[in-house]
């Protein structure tokens, strides 16, 4: 089942920012989502990865993970994210790693460390998504 949602997500991102992000999942599970982008093409002028692109790799693990507490017919909304820059990037990959810290029926919360190749932790994150029903269509 892991690997059928991995590539149900990588599918789903072509065309949308995961996709020109360079963003790969490479665990997709209700207690665990792992993703990672490239440094290259991710960077600010000095050549480091760019503090907006880890957010942006923090929020899209954290959301698919909260998609999942979420449930069919549900949808989870970003709610806020924050985001603590520890070191950085200048090439390779960085992968990120949400693990849920409050899963409720109408908030979840996930902790989200994003690291380089050689583990070294890059950007620590928290983010909250609101739980809410799909509007009919």
């Amino acid at each position: 089942m892991t690997q059928e949602l991995v590539a149900l997500m990588n599918a789903a991102g072509t065309g949308h920012l995961q996709d020109r992000m360079g963003i790969e999942f490479l665990e997709v599970t209700a207690e665990r989502v792992v993703a990672r982008m490239p440094v290259e093409g991710n960077t600010q002028p000095f050549g480091l990865l760019h503090g907006g692109a880890s957010v942006v790799l923090a929020e899209t693990v954290g959301s698919i993970a909260a998609m999942f507490q979420a449930g069919e017919g549900r949808a989870a909304v970003g709610i806020e994210i924050n985001a603590t820059h520890h070191r950085s990037a200048r090439s390779g990959h960085v992968t990120a790693t949400a693990l849920s810290l409050h899963r409720g029926r109408t908030l979840a919360t996930y902790q989200i460390e994003v690291v380089d190749d050689e583990g070294r932790t890059v950007c620590t994150s928290r983010l909250t998504c609101m739980l809410r029903d799909q509007a009919a269509s």
